[in-house]
């Protein structure tokens, strides 16, 4: 991949930074966070280094616009959720959190681990990764306004939730879990939260 495209004219920079960011999620997913390097990415995407150091100013602005693509991803999932029920929202929601971070696992270890610590506070990162979370507010806020959870601030109840299941999904992708069925204890965990705060 070159800034040149195949009829001659220069490729529009806003493509060459999402070709990048392409290539440096196939190296995440291929050698982890700790193979995320400046060259790494040069290599697999054909440029240069100064390529992407002049798009991304450093490996720590292109592990920003990767992980801005993981919130992406898990925003998009957790927003699917739109069942009518409020409860079926809510554990939809639930369900598809689980299913991005197992599908997802390199990009889930850093958005929540080392990659944030080492990431450029970018501000499409942090509006990202703040969308995110608003999805889960939306649906305790629809489930609160629909009495299926108790009166509250929506933004606490969330952070309820998310701090369990989070706990849950980690655990899990460390192969740390203690029972036999993984999914069953999940939705378990999903439906003791719900019942808790109802």
């Amino acid at each position: 991949m070159t800034d040149v495209s195949a009829g001659g004219g220069r490729t529009p920079s806003r493509a060459v930074e999402q070709a990048l960011v392409d290539a440096a999620e196939r190296v995440l997913v291929r050698d982890g966070l700790g193979g995320l390097t400046v060259r790494a990415v040069a290599a697999e995407a054909a440029v240069a280094p100064m390529g992407v150091y002049n798009r991304f100013g450093s490996k720590d602005g292109l592990v920003a616009a990767v992980l801005a693509r993981g919130f992406e991803g898990l925003r998009a999932a957790t927003a699917a959720a739109d069942d009518a029920d409020p409860v079926e929202r809510l554990l939809t929601c639930g369900r598809n959190y689980r299913r991005f971070a197992l599908d997802h696992p390199q990009h889930y270890a850093a958005m929540f681990g080392a990659g944030w610590a080492a990431a450029v506070p970018t501000e499409e990162l942090v509006d990202r990764a703040g969308a995110a979370f608003q999805a889960l507010v939306d649906r305790v806020g629809y489930a609160v306004d629909r009495g299926v959870l108790r009166p509250g601030d929506p933004v606490g109840t969330a952070q309820l939730i998310w701090s369990s299941v989070h706990g849950a999904v980690s655990l899990e992708l460390a192969h740390l879990g203690r029972t036999a069925d993984p999914a069953a204890s999940y939705e378990a965990l999903l439906r003791m939260l719900l019942d808790g705060l109802g």
